[in-house]
């Protein structure tokens, strides 16, 4: 080959490359609060590393890998990281400028597609906060609200046009809000609005399965489709159930890769919300057949834990020898409530804090501790829960091979469950004073 155009090449091949790689850059506040940053690409069912960065004072850069695919992206800047993180649109085009405030959240100074879609949620956002305060303080100015529906369709026509051709598009386009022609009063609007709430929305377009958008929609949708008037606590789980029920005829096409992290984000907020028959309703005629299909074992134990330990769920048998007798949890009685500790004698953290706890106790009267030492061999055990006499007492062998670890969900000792006189969960504290303090709070 002729030497220029070797170099030629050389020159185009190093220009590609520069062009390709781009950066994310900015600042963090409070500066003192952040020492590291971790960048992961986001898809449908799990998240890829792709660089990380430390933080000095308050800022940073990160040089994004050429080889980057486009799509949504997370900043993780502290643990546990389903918590602290924010996520940013990379398109592998452009330089990402931003600015993050613990209270005030994240703003971007440059990107295209960033600041486009910021400004889209923040104006769409506004004028349906408008809309909904129009029928919430029943005025009566019809023309008021058909120019705010004006309005919201202006916007999002101007948006729609502005992102084409970007991945912001993707997620404008998808969010389109039903927008009435004419007035309705508040119970069509609320009706026809949930009619529509899916019209837009492409439950199989890549990039919003890599995104949490279609999980934030669906969730936003089972858990606030609601009848417009006030309905009774009582009510409200079977009319959640019926959105579900909705929900999955409309995903009937969806992969079941993508179906069981929809679900998921279904039975995740019911949990949270203590929604039981909704997480059962979600897990057993949906979930746990779609863990299953995707080889999902993880999310299924997880998922068989937390209903075996939530609150309000008869505590799980437990079972020691008391010399030539068995005796059993469910055998107990006589008592307002109930702790079970699991514990170990070779703990320096259980022999520290159970002789404290032991001695709190004595104020507090109508309490049964059934202590679990998770052992190896019973020959410390024997000297150490000596030490406790007001505790029942029971070991488990195998330590953290026990099956009390693995049914309890035990990742250190001690650990901590109250117990209501039915032996239901009612609190698993984080150690023995905020196990004192429930007690004293309950007398």
């Amino acid at each position: 080959m002729n030497p220029k155009n070797t170099f030629f090449v050389l020159i185009l091949c190093f220009t590609l490359f520069s062009e390709a790689q781009h950066s994310v850059s900015g600042s963090l506040s409070p500066a003192d609060e952040y020492k590291w940053l971790i960048a992961y690409k986001l898809n449908p069912d799990h998240q890829n590393y792709i660089v990380d960065t430390a933080v000095k004072n308050g800022t940073f850069s990160l040089d994004i890998p050429a080889n980057a695919q486009p799509g949504m992206y997370r900043l993780v800047y502290a643990v546990p990281q389903e918590e602290f993180y924010f996520d940013f649109i990379y398109n592998g085009k452009e330089d990402i400028a931003l600015s993050f405030d613990s209270q005030k959240g994240l703003s971007f100074t440059s990107s295209t597609e960033n600041l486009l879609y910021t400004r889209y949620f923040n104006e769409i956002h506004g004028l349906e906060k408008q809309i909904a305060q129009f029928y919430s303080e029943q005025k009566k100015d019809r023309s008021l609200l058909l120019n705010l529906n004006k309005k919201l369709a202006a916007v999002q026509q101007s948006f729609e046009t502005q992102s084409q051709g970007l991945l912001s598009g993707h997620f404008i386009s998808a969010n389109r809000p039903y927008i009435p022609s004419d007035y309705e009063d508040v119970a069509t609007y609320v009706k026809h609005k949930r009619e529509h709430y899916f019209d837009a929305l492409d439950f199989n377009d890549h990039v919003l399965q890599g995104s949490d958008f279609l999980k934030d929609k669906v969730v936003n949708y089972v858990f606030t489709a609601l009848p417009h008037h006030q309905i009774a606590s009582k009510e409200k789980e079977p009319e959640i159930i019926e959105n579900v029920k909705e929900l999955a005829q409309l995903l009937d096409d969806v992969s079941a890769t993508n179906k069981v992290q929809l679900f998921n984000s279904l039975w995740t907020q019911a949990s949270n919300d203590n929604l039981n028959k909704v997480a059962d309703f979600i897990y057993d005629y949906y979930l746990k057949s779609l863990a299953t299909e995707t080889n999902k074992s993880e999310l299924i134990k997880k998922i068989e834990i937390q209903n075996r330990l939530r609150m309000g769920a008869v505590a799980p048998e437990i079972t020691w020898n008391d010399g030539s007798n068995t005796k059993k949890l469910s055998g107990l009685s006589g008592a307002k409530n109930y702790v079970i500790v699991f514990w170990s004698s070779t703990c320096s953290h259980c022999l520290q804090q159970l002789p404290e706890f032991h001695k709190a106790l004595k104020d507090i009267s109508s309490t049964k501790v059934l202590a679990i030492g998770l052992e190896d061999d019973d020959v410390t055990w024997k000297k150490e829960s000596a030490k406790l006499p007001d505790f029942i007492h029971g070991i488990a062998l195998g330590k953290w091979e026990s099956p009390y670890a693995d049914i309890y969900d035990i990742h250190q000792t001690p650990t901590f469950y109250i117990l209501d006189n039915e032996k239901r969960i009612v609190a698993r504290p984080e150690d023995y004073i905020g196990v004192v303090k429930f007690l004293k709070e309950e007398k």
